[in-house]
């Protein structure tokens, strides 16, 4: 891949113009950084400008459906337009359809060119934006690699995906200025956490460092070798800012992973015995992970564990018949620890996090048990330890939930109509004369 000519294309065009048309660049940036320090609204109302410029510049790009009322364009006249951008699934699925083409992720991709730009903005609402469209990015670039056909000519380019990636990448390595991210382990030979000794430069061996993420070296074009790790750093991005993320960008983060998985196995239920099947979720497909307990190899009540397993395949081979759209998410692909970690933080938020819809948890609950099944298949100790800890937590938190809801309903019984109830006394008020 030609990536030199790829990096000169998506330059910020805005930026390099404004520059050289400029006659002192160096007084007008002084100038620019004083007011913005001193005007706070003249910075509102440059970013709501830029946001505004961005959304224009994104409708012109997409053709709109006369068959809807939404138009993209409205979103700029509101108070918040990055914000309005971000919260909009109307606006999501117009992109979405845009970037699923097939001829989508070339170089001249003007899709890419928008977020490679939007992303260099450096406005904090507007890169919400772009990595919210990190699952969908990631899906279709990965898979396009990873596809039986990837080997074909008529494979396009994928060099508008690589430098949005390299975008994402290469602001986080310059934040972290060449360190890499550290963790304190404790060492598990002492009583306590508080028998540690406070002097951390006791060469006693009283603690340790875990190398969290390493440092992150610069890189120019997206190479098989260093692919994980930038695409590790990109899913890693993403789960720092998980909580401003829209629920449907998780739940399509979720399908994918549970394509990257693999195949479907029977074995990513022998944890909790779970019986899947179909429910609704944010896009009309998805799962519930409805809990059962065995004992001797029959269920509670009376079934075996082969029927269920039947039955489980059945509603599988309904979902593929019936539904194209869960399979066309993604195909298998590697999955190093260097992406399998950032992703696993993704899915232990989305199981987990008290703000989530039921629709990504469930979502997270399949993709979770996929990946646990892919591990024990490939023997891979992190994955299994990893996720068999996050369907322990997530079986734990179903069951709470089923409880709490259980006490709720028996706390609202009204009571029996034919029960007579004691008359409330009328209330006395005592006035003093």
């Amino acid at each position: 891949m030609d990536f030199a000519n790829n990096t000169t294309n998506y330059s910020p065009s805005s930026s390099s113009t404004s520059t050289s048309s400029t006659p002192h660049p160096t007084n007008t940036t002084t100038t620019a950084t004083a007011t913005t320090t001193s005007d706070p609204m003249q910075s509102w109302w440059e970013s709501i400008s830029k946001a505004r410029a961005r959304i224009l510049s994104l409708s012109s790009l997409l053709p709109s459906d006369p068959s809807s009322s939404f138009s993209l364009s409205s979103l700029a006249d509101s108070d918040r337009p990055a914000i309005s951008l971000l919260s909009s699934i109307d606006a999501y699925s117009l992109l979405s359809l845009a970037l699923s083409n097939p001829l989508s992720g070339s170089g001249s991709d003007p899709l890419c060119q928008w977020l490679y730009e939007t992303y260099l903005s450096q406005d904090t609402h507007l890169r919400f934006v772009v990595l919210s469209f990190i699952p969908l990015l990631l899906g279709l670039y990965l898979s396009r690699i990873h596809s039986s056909d990837s080997a074909s000519s008529s494979i396009p380019s994928l060099a508008g995906f690589e430098a949005v990636l390299l975008a994402i990448y290469s602001s986080e390595a310059k934040s972290r200025g060449g360190k890499p991210v550290l963790v304190q382990i404790p060492d598990l030979s002492q009583p306590s956490l508080y028998h540690t000794p406070r002097n951390k430069h006791n060469s006693s061996g009283f603690s340790a460092v875990g190398v969290l993420s390493p440092s992150l070296e610069p890189q120019i074009a997206v190479k098989s070798t260093k692919r994980p790790i930038i695409v590790g750093i990109v899913l890693d991005c993403y789960f720092k800012q998980i909580s401003q993320m829209p629920s449907w960008s998780k739940v399509e983060l979720c399908k994918f992973a549970t394509s990257w998985a693999g195949q479907d196995c029977v074995c990513k239920d022998k944890l909790d015995g779970v019986k899947e099947i179909e429910v609704r979720n944010g896009t009309g497909n998805g799962y519930f992970l409805e809990g059962k307990s065995f004992s001797n190899g029959y269920e509670n009540n009376g079934y075996e564990i082969d029927d269920v397993v039947e039955e489980m395949e059945e509603k599988l081979r309904f979902e593929r018949n019936g539904n194209e759209d869960l399979e066309s998410k993604g195909v298998r692909i590697p999955l190093p620890w260097e992406i399998l970690q950032p992703l696993l933080r993704i899915l232990g938020h989305c199981l987990l996090g008290p703000l989530n819809s039921q629709d990504v948890k469930d979502a997270a609950s399949v993709a979770v048990r996929r990946l646990y099944a892919r591990g024990s298949h490939d023997l891979a100790p992190q994955a299994i330890l990893a996720t068999r800890s996050l369907i322990q937590l997530d079986n734990k938190a179903r069951e709470a939930a089923k409880t709490a809801a259980a006490a709720a309903a028996a706390a609202n019984v009204p009571s029996n109509a034919n029960t007579p109830s004691k008359a409330k006394k009328p209330e006395i008020l005592l006035v003093s004369k």
